[in-house]
């Protein structure tokens, strides 16, 4: 079942509609069987980038290879990719099972072959039960594996997924971004991914690429692409952020009375506006400090506080809900930053 993964390398792409460069020379390279996603915003080039990896649009300038082939003049249908979109297109008149096996029947092959693959493929995506229902008796959630089943049927070479959760509430969202990401891990095909979501793209993916106008602006691991953004689009795009007032000399940030590292990307001295993340700060109750609380929003398990500082800007403290309570409006606190690296802006 499993399909060997190929290394797929995109260079210097540009796309150019009139005078619009949707892409301005991308260059991205998947490893094989890993799982890459594309993020942000709308028009950012994303979308683009994965239709001229599958043969559905050319670019203007700039290669692509699957394999190490290059594949700029080989039509869609002869790429070998399997492709899951936001709408599930779904054959109402055929059975889950057939529309599964429908890649199958169209590259020849035998009704035995087609059944046992694609109740195989069900199976694979936790609906081995539902073979003989049609679309219209499925769930979003149901509709959008048996798209999954029926892109890995054909034991593609890369999987396409073009935001394929967007149209699912939050919960089934979360549930089949993690099925999604176990059977890519089971079958180890090449993955492009292509969210708007962060987090999304985050719990899912090897590598996240953040996209802006056409261009990379950072491809990272997860991990590393949230603590330590490249750009202060990416520190903006990817997470929450407070712009805290700071001072920059040596490599080194001082803003609410630390000092800590200076991030690459980060002004070269002087003062500027630290990017930083809610659960990097701290906030005690203090009579004589000089912050106030201003609000408490509470998000479930954790809770941010939100409090002015001195100087009249703003700052964010993410923690456990059960330690939020302990603050009110207008209580005075004192506010601290854990250490760690901050990316600073021009301010």
């Amino acid at each position: 079942m499993s399909a060997a993964g190929v290394a797929v390398e995109l260079d210097d792409l540009t796309r150019v509609y009139g005078t619009t460069r949707a892409l301005d020379g991308l260059t991205l390279h998947i490893q094989p069987g890993e799982m890459v996603a594309l993020l942000g915003p709308s028009g950012c080039g994303k979308t683009t980038a994965l239709r001229i990896l599958a043969g559905l649009d050319e670019a203007t300038s700039g290669t692509v290879k699957v394999g190490g082939v290059d594949v700029g003049g080989v039509p869609a249908n002869k790429r070998d990719m399997g492709m899951v979109f936001q709408a599930y297109s779904l054959f109402p008149h055929l059975t889950v099972l057939d529309n599964v096996a429908f890649g199958l029947k169209m590259r020849g092959k035998a009704k035995r072959e087609r059944i046992s693959r694609a109740a195989e493929m069900l199976e694979l995506v936790g609906l081995g039960a539902l073979g003989n229902r049609y679309a219209k008796e499925l769930s979003g959630g149901q509709q959008q594996r048996v798209a999954l089943a029926r892109a890995l049927a054909i034991r593609p070479r890369v999987l396409l997924l073009d935001e394929p959760l967007s149209a699912l509430d939050a919960k089934v969202r979360t549930q089949l971004r993690e099925e999604i990401r176990r059977v890519q891990l089971d079958v180890g095909t090449t993955t492009l991914f292509v969210t708007h979501d962060q987090e999304e793209a985050l719990a899912v993916a090897d590598r996240v690429g953040v996209m802006s106008q056409g261009r990379l602006e950072q491809l990272a691991t997860p991990a590393d692409l949230y603590a330590n953004p490249a750009t202060p689009f990416v520190a903006d795009f990817v997470g929450l952020n407070s712009k805290v007032p700071a001072e920059v000399a040596g490599g080194r940030a001082s803003l609410l009375g630390t000092s800590v590292a200076a991030l690459p990307g980060s002004i070269d001295s002087g003062a500027g506006l630290a990017m930083v993340r809610p659960e990097s700060v701290t906030v005690a109750a203090d009579p004589s400090g000089s912050a106030t609380v201003t609000s408490v929003s509470f998000l479930g398990a954790i809770s941010r506080v939100n409090v002015t500082l001195g100087d009249g800007s703003a700052v964010s403290a993410q923690m456990g809900s059960a330690a939020a309570r302990a603050f009110a409006p207008g209580e005075r606190v004192s506010v601290a930053i854990e250490p760690g690296g901050v990316l600073v802006v021009p301010g």
